[in-house]
């Protein structure tokens, strides 16, 4: 499982972390932790629920992701 040299366990949320700091971070003039917490939350909620993902076939994730919950249940 995980252990020394197992990087390819952590490698979707290395890159989800990634895209975050490149994405919404760095380019970001936060004032206070308040206004991070803030603009980071918003920027997940906009991850999940409104962008537009190539690797599922350009769907939203959380709809992508119910389908897949109805279909196994």
């Amino acid at each position: 499982m995980n252990g020394k040299g197992r990087s390819i366990d952590n490698i979707a949320i290395e890159r989800f972390f990634r895209t975050l700091k490149h994405g919404n971070i760095y380019i970001s003039d936060y004032k206070s932790i308040s206004e991070l917490k803030e603009g980071v939350k918003n920027y997940i909620y906009k991850y999940n629920f409104e962008r537009f993902h190539s690797s599922i076939g350009y769907k939203q994730p959380m709809n992508y992701y119910l389908k897949t919950v109805q279909k196994a249940a």
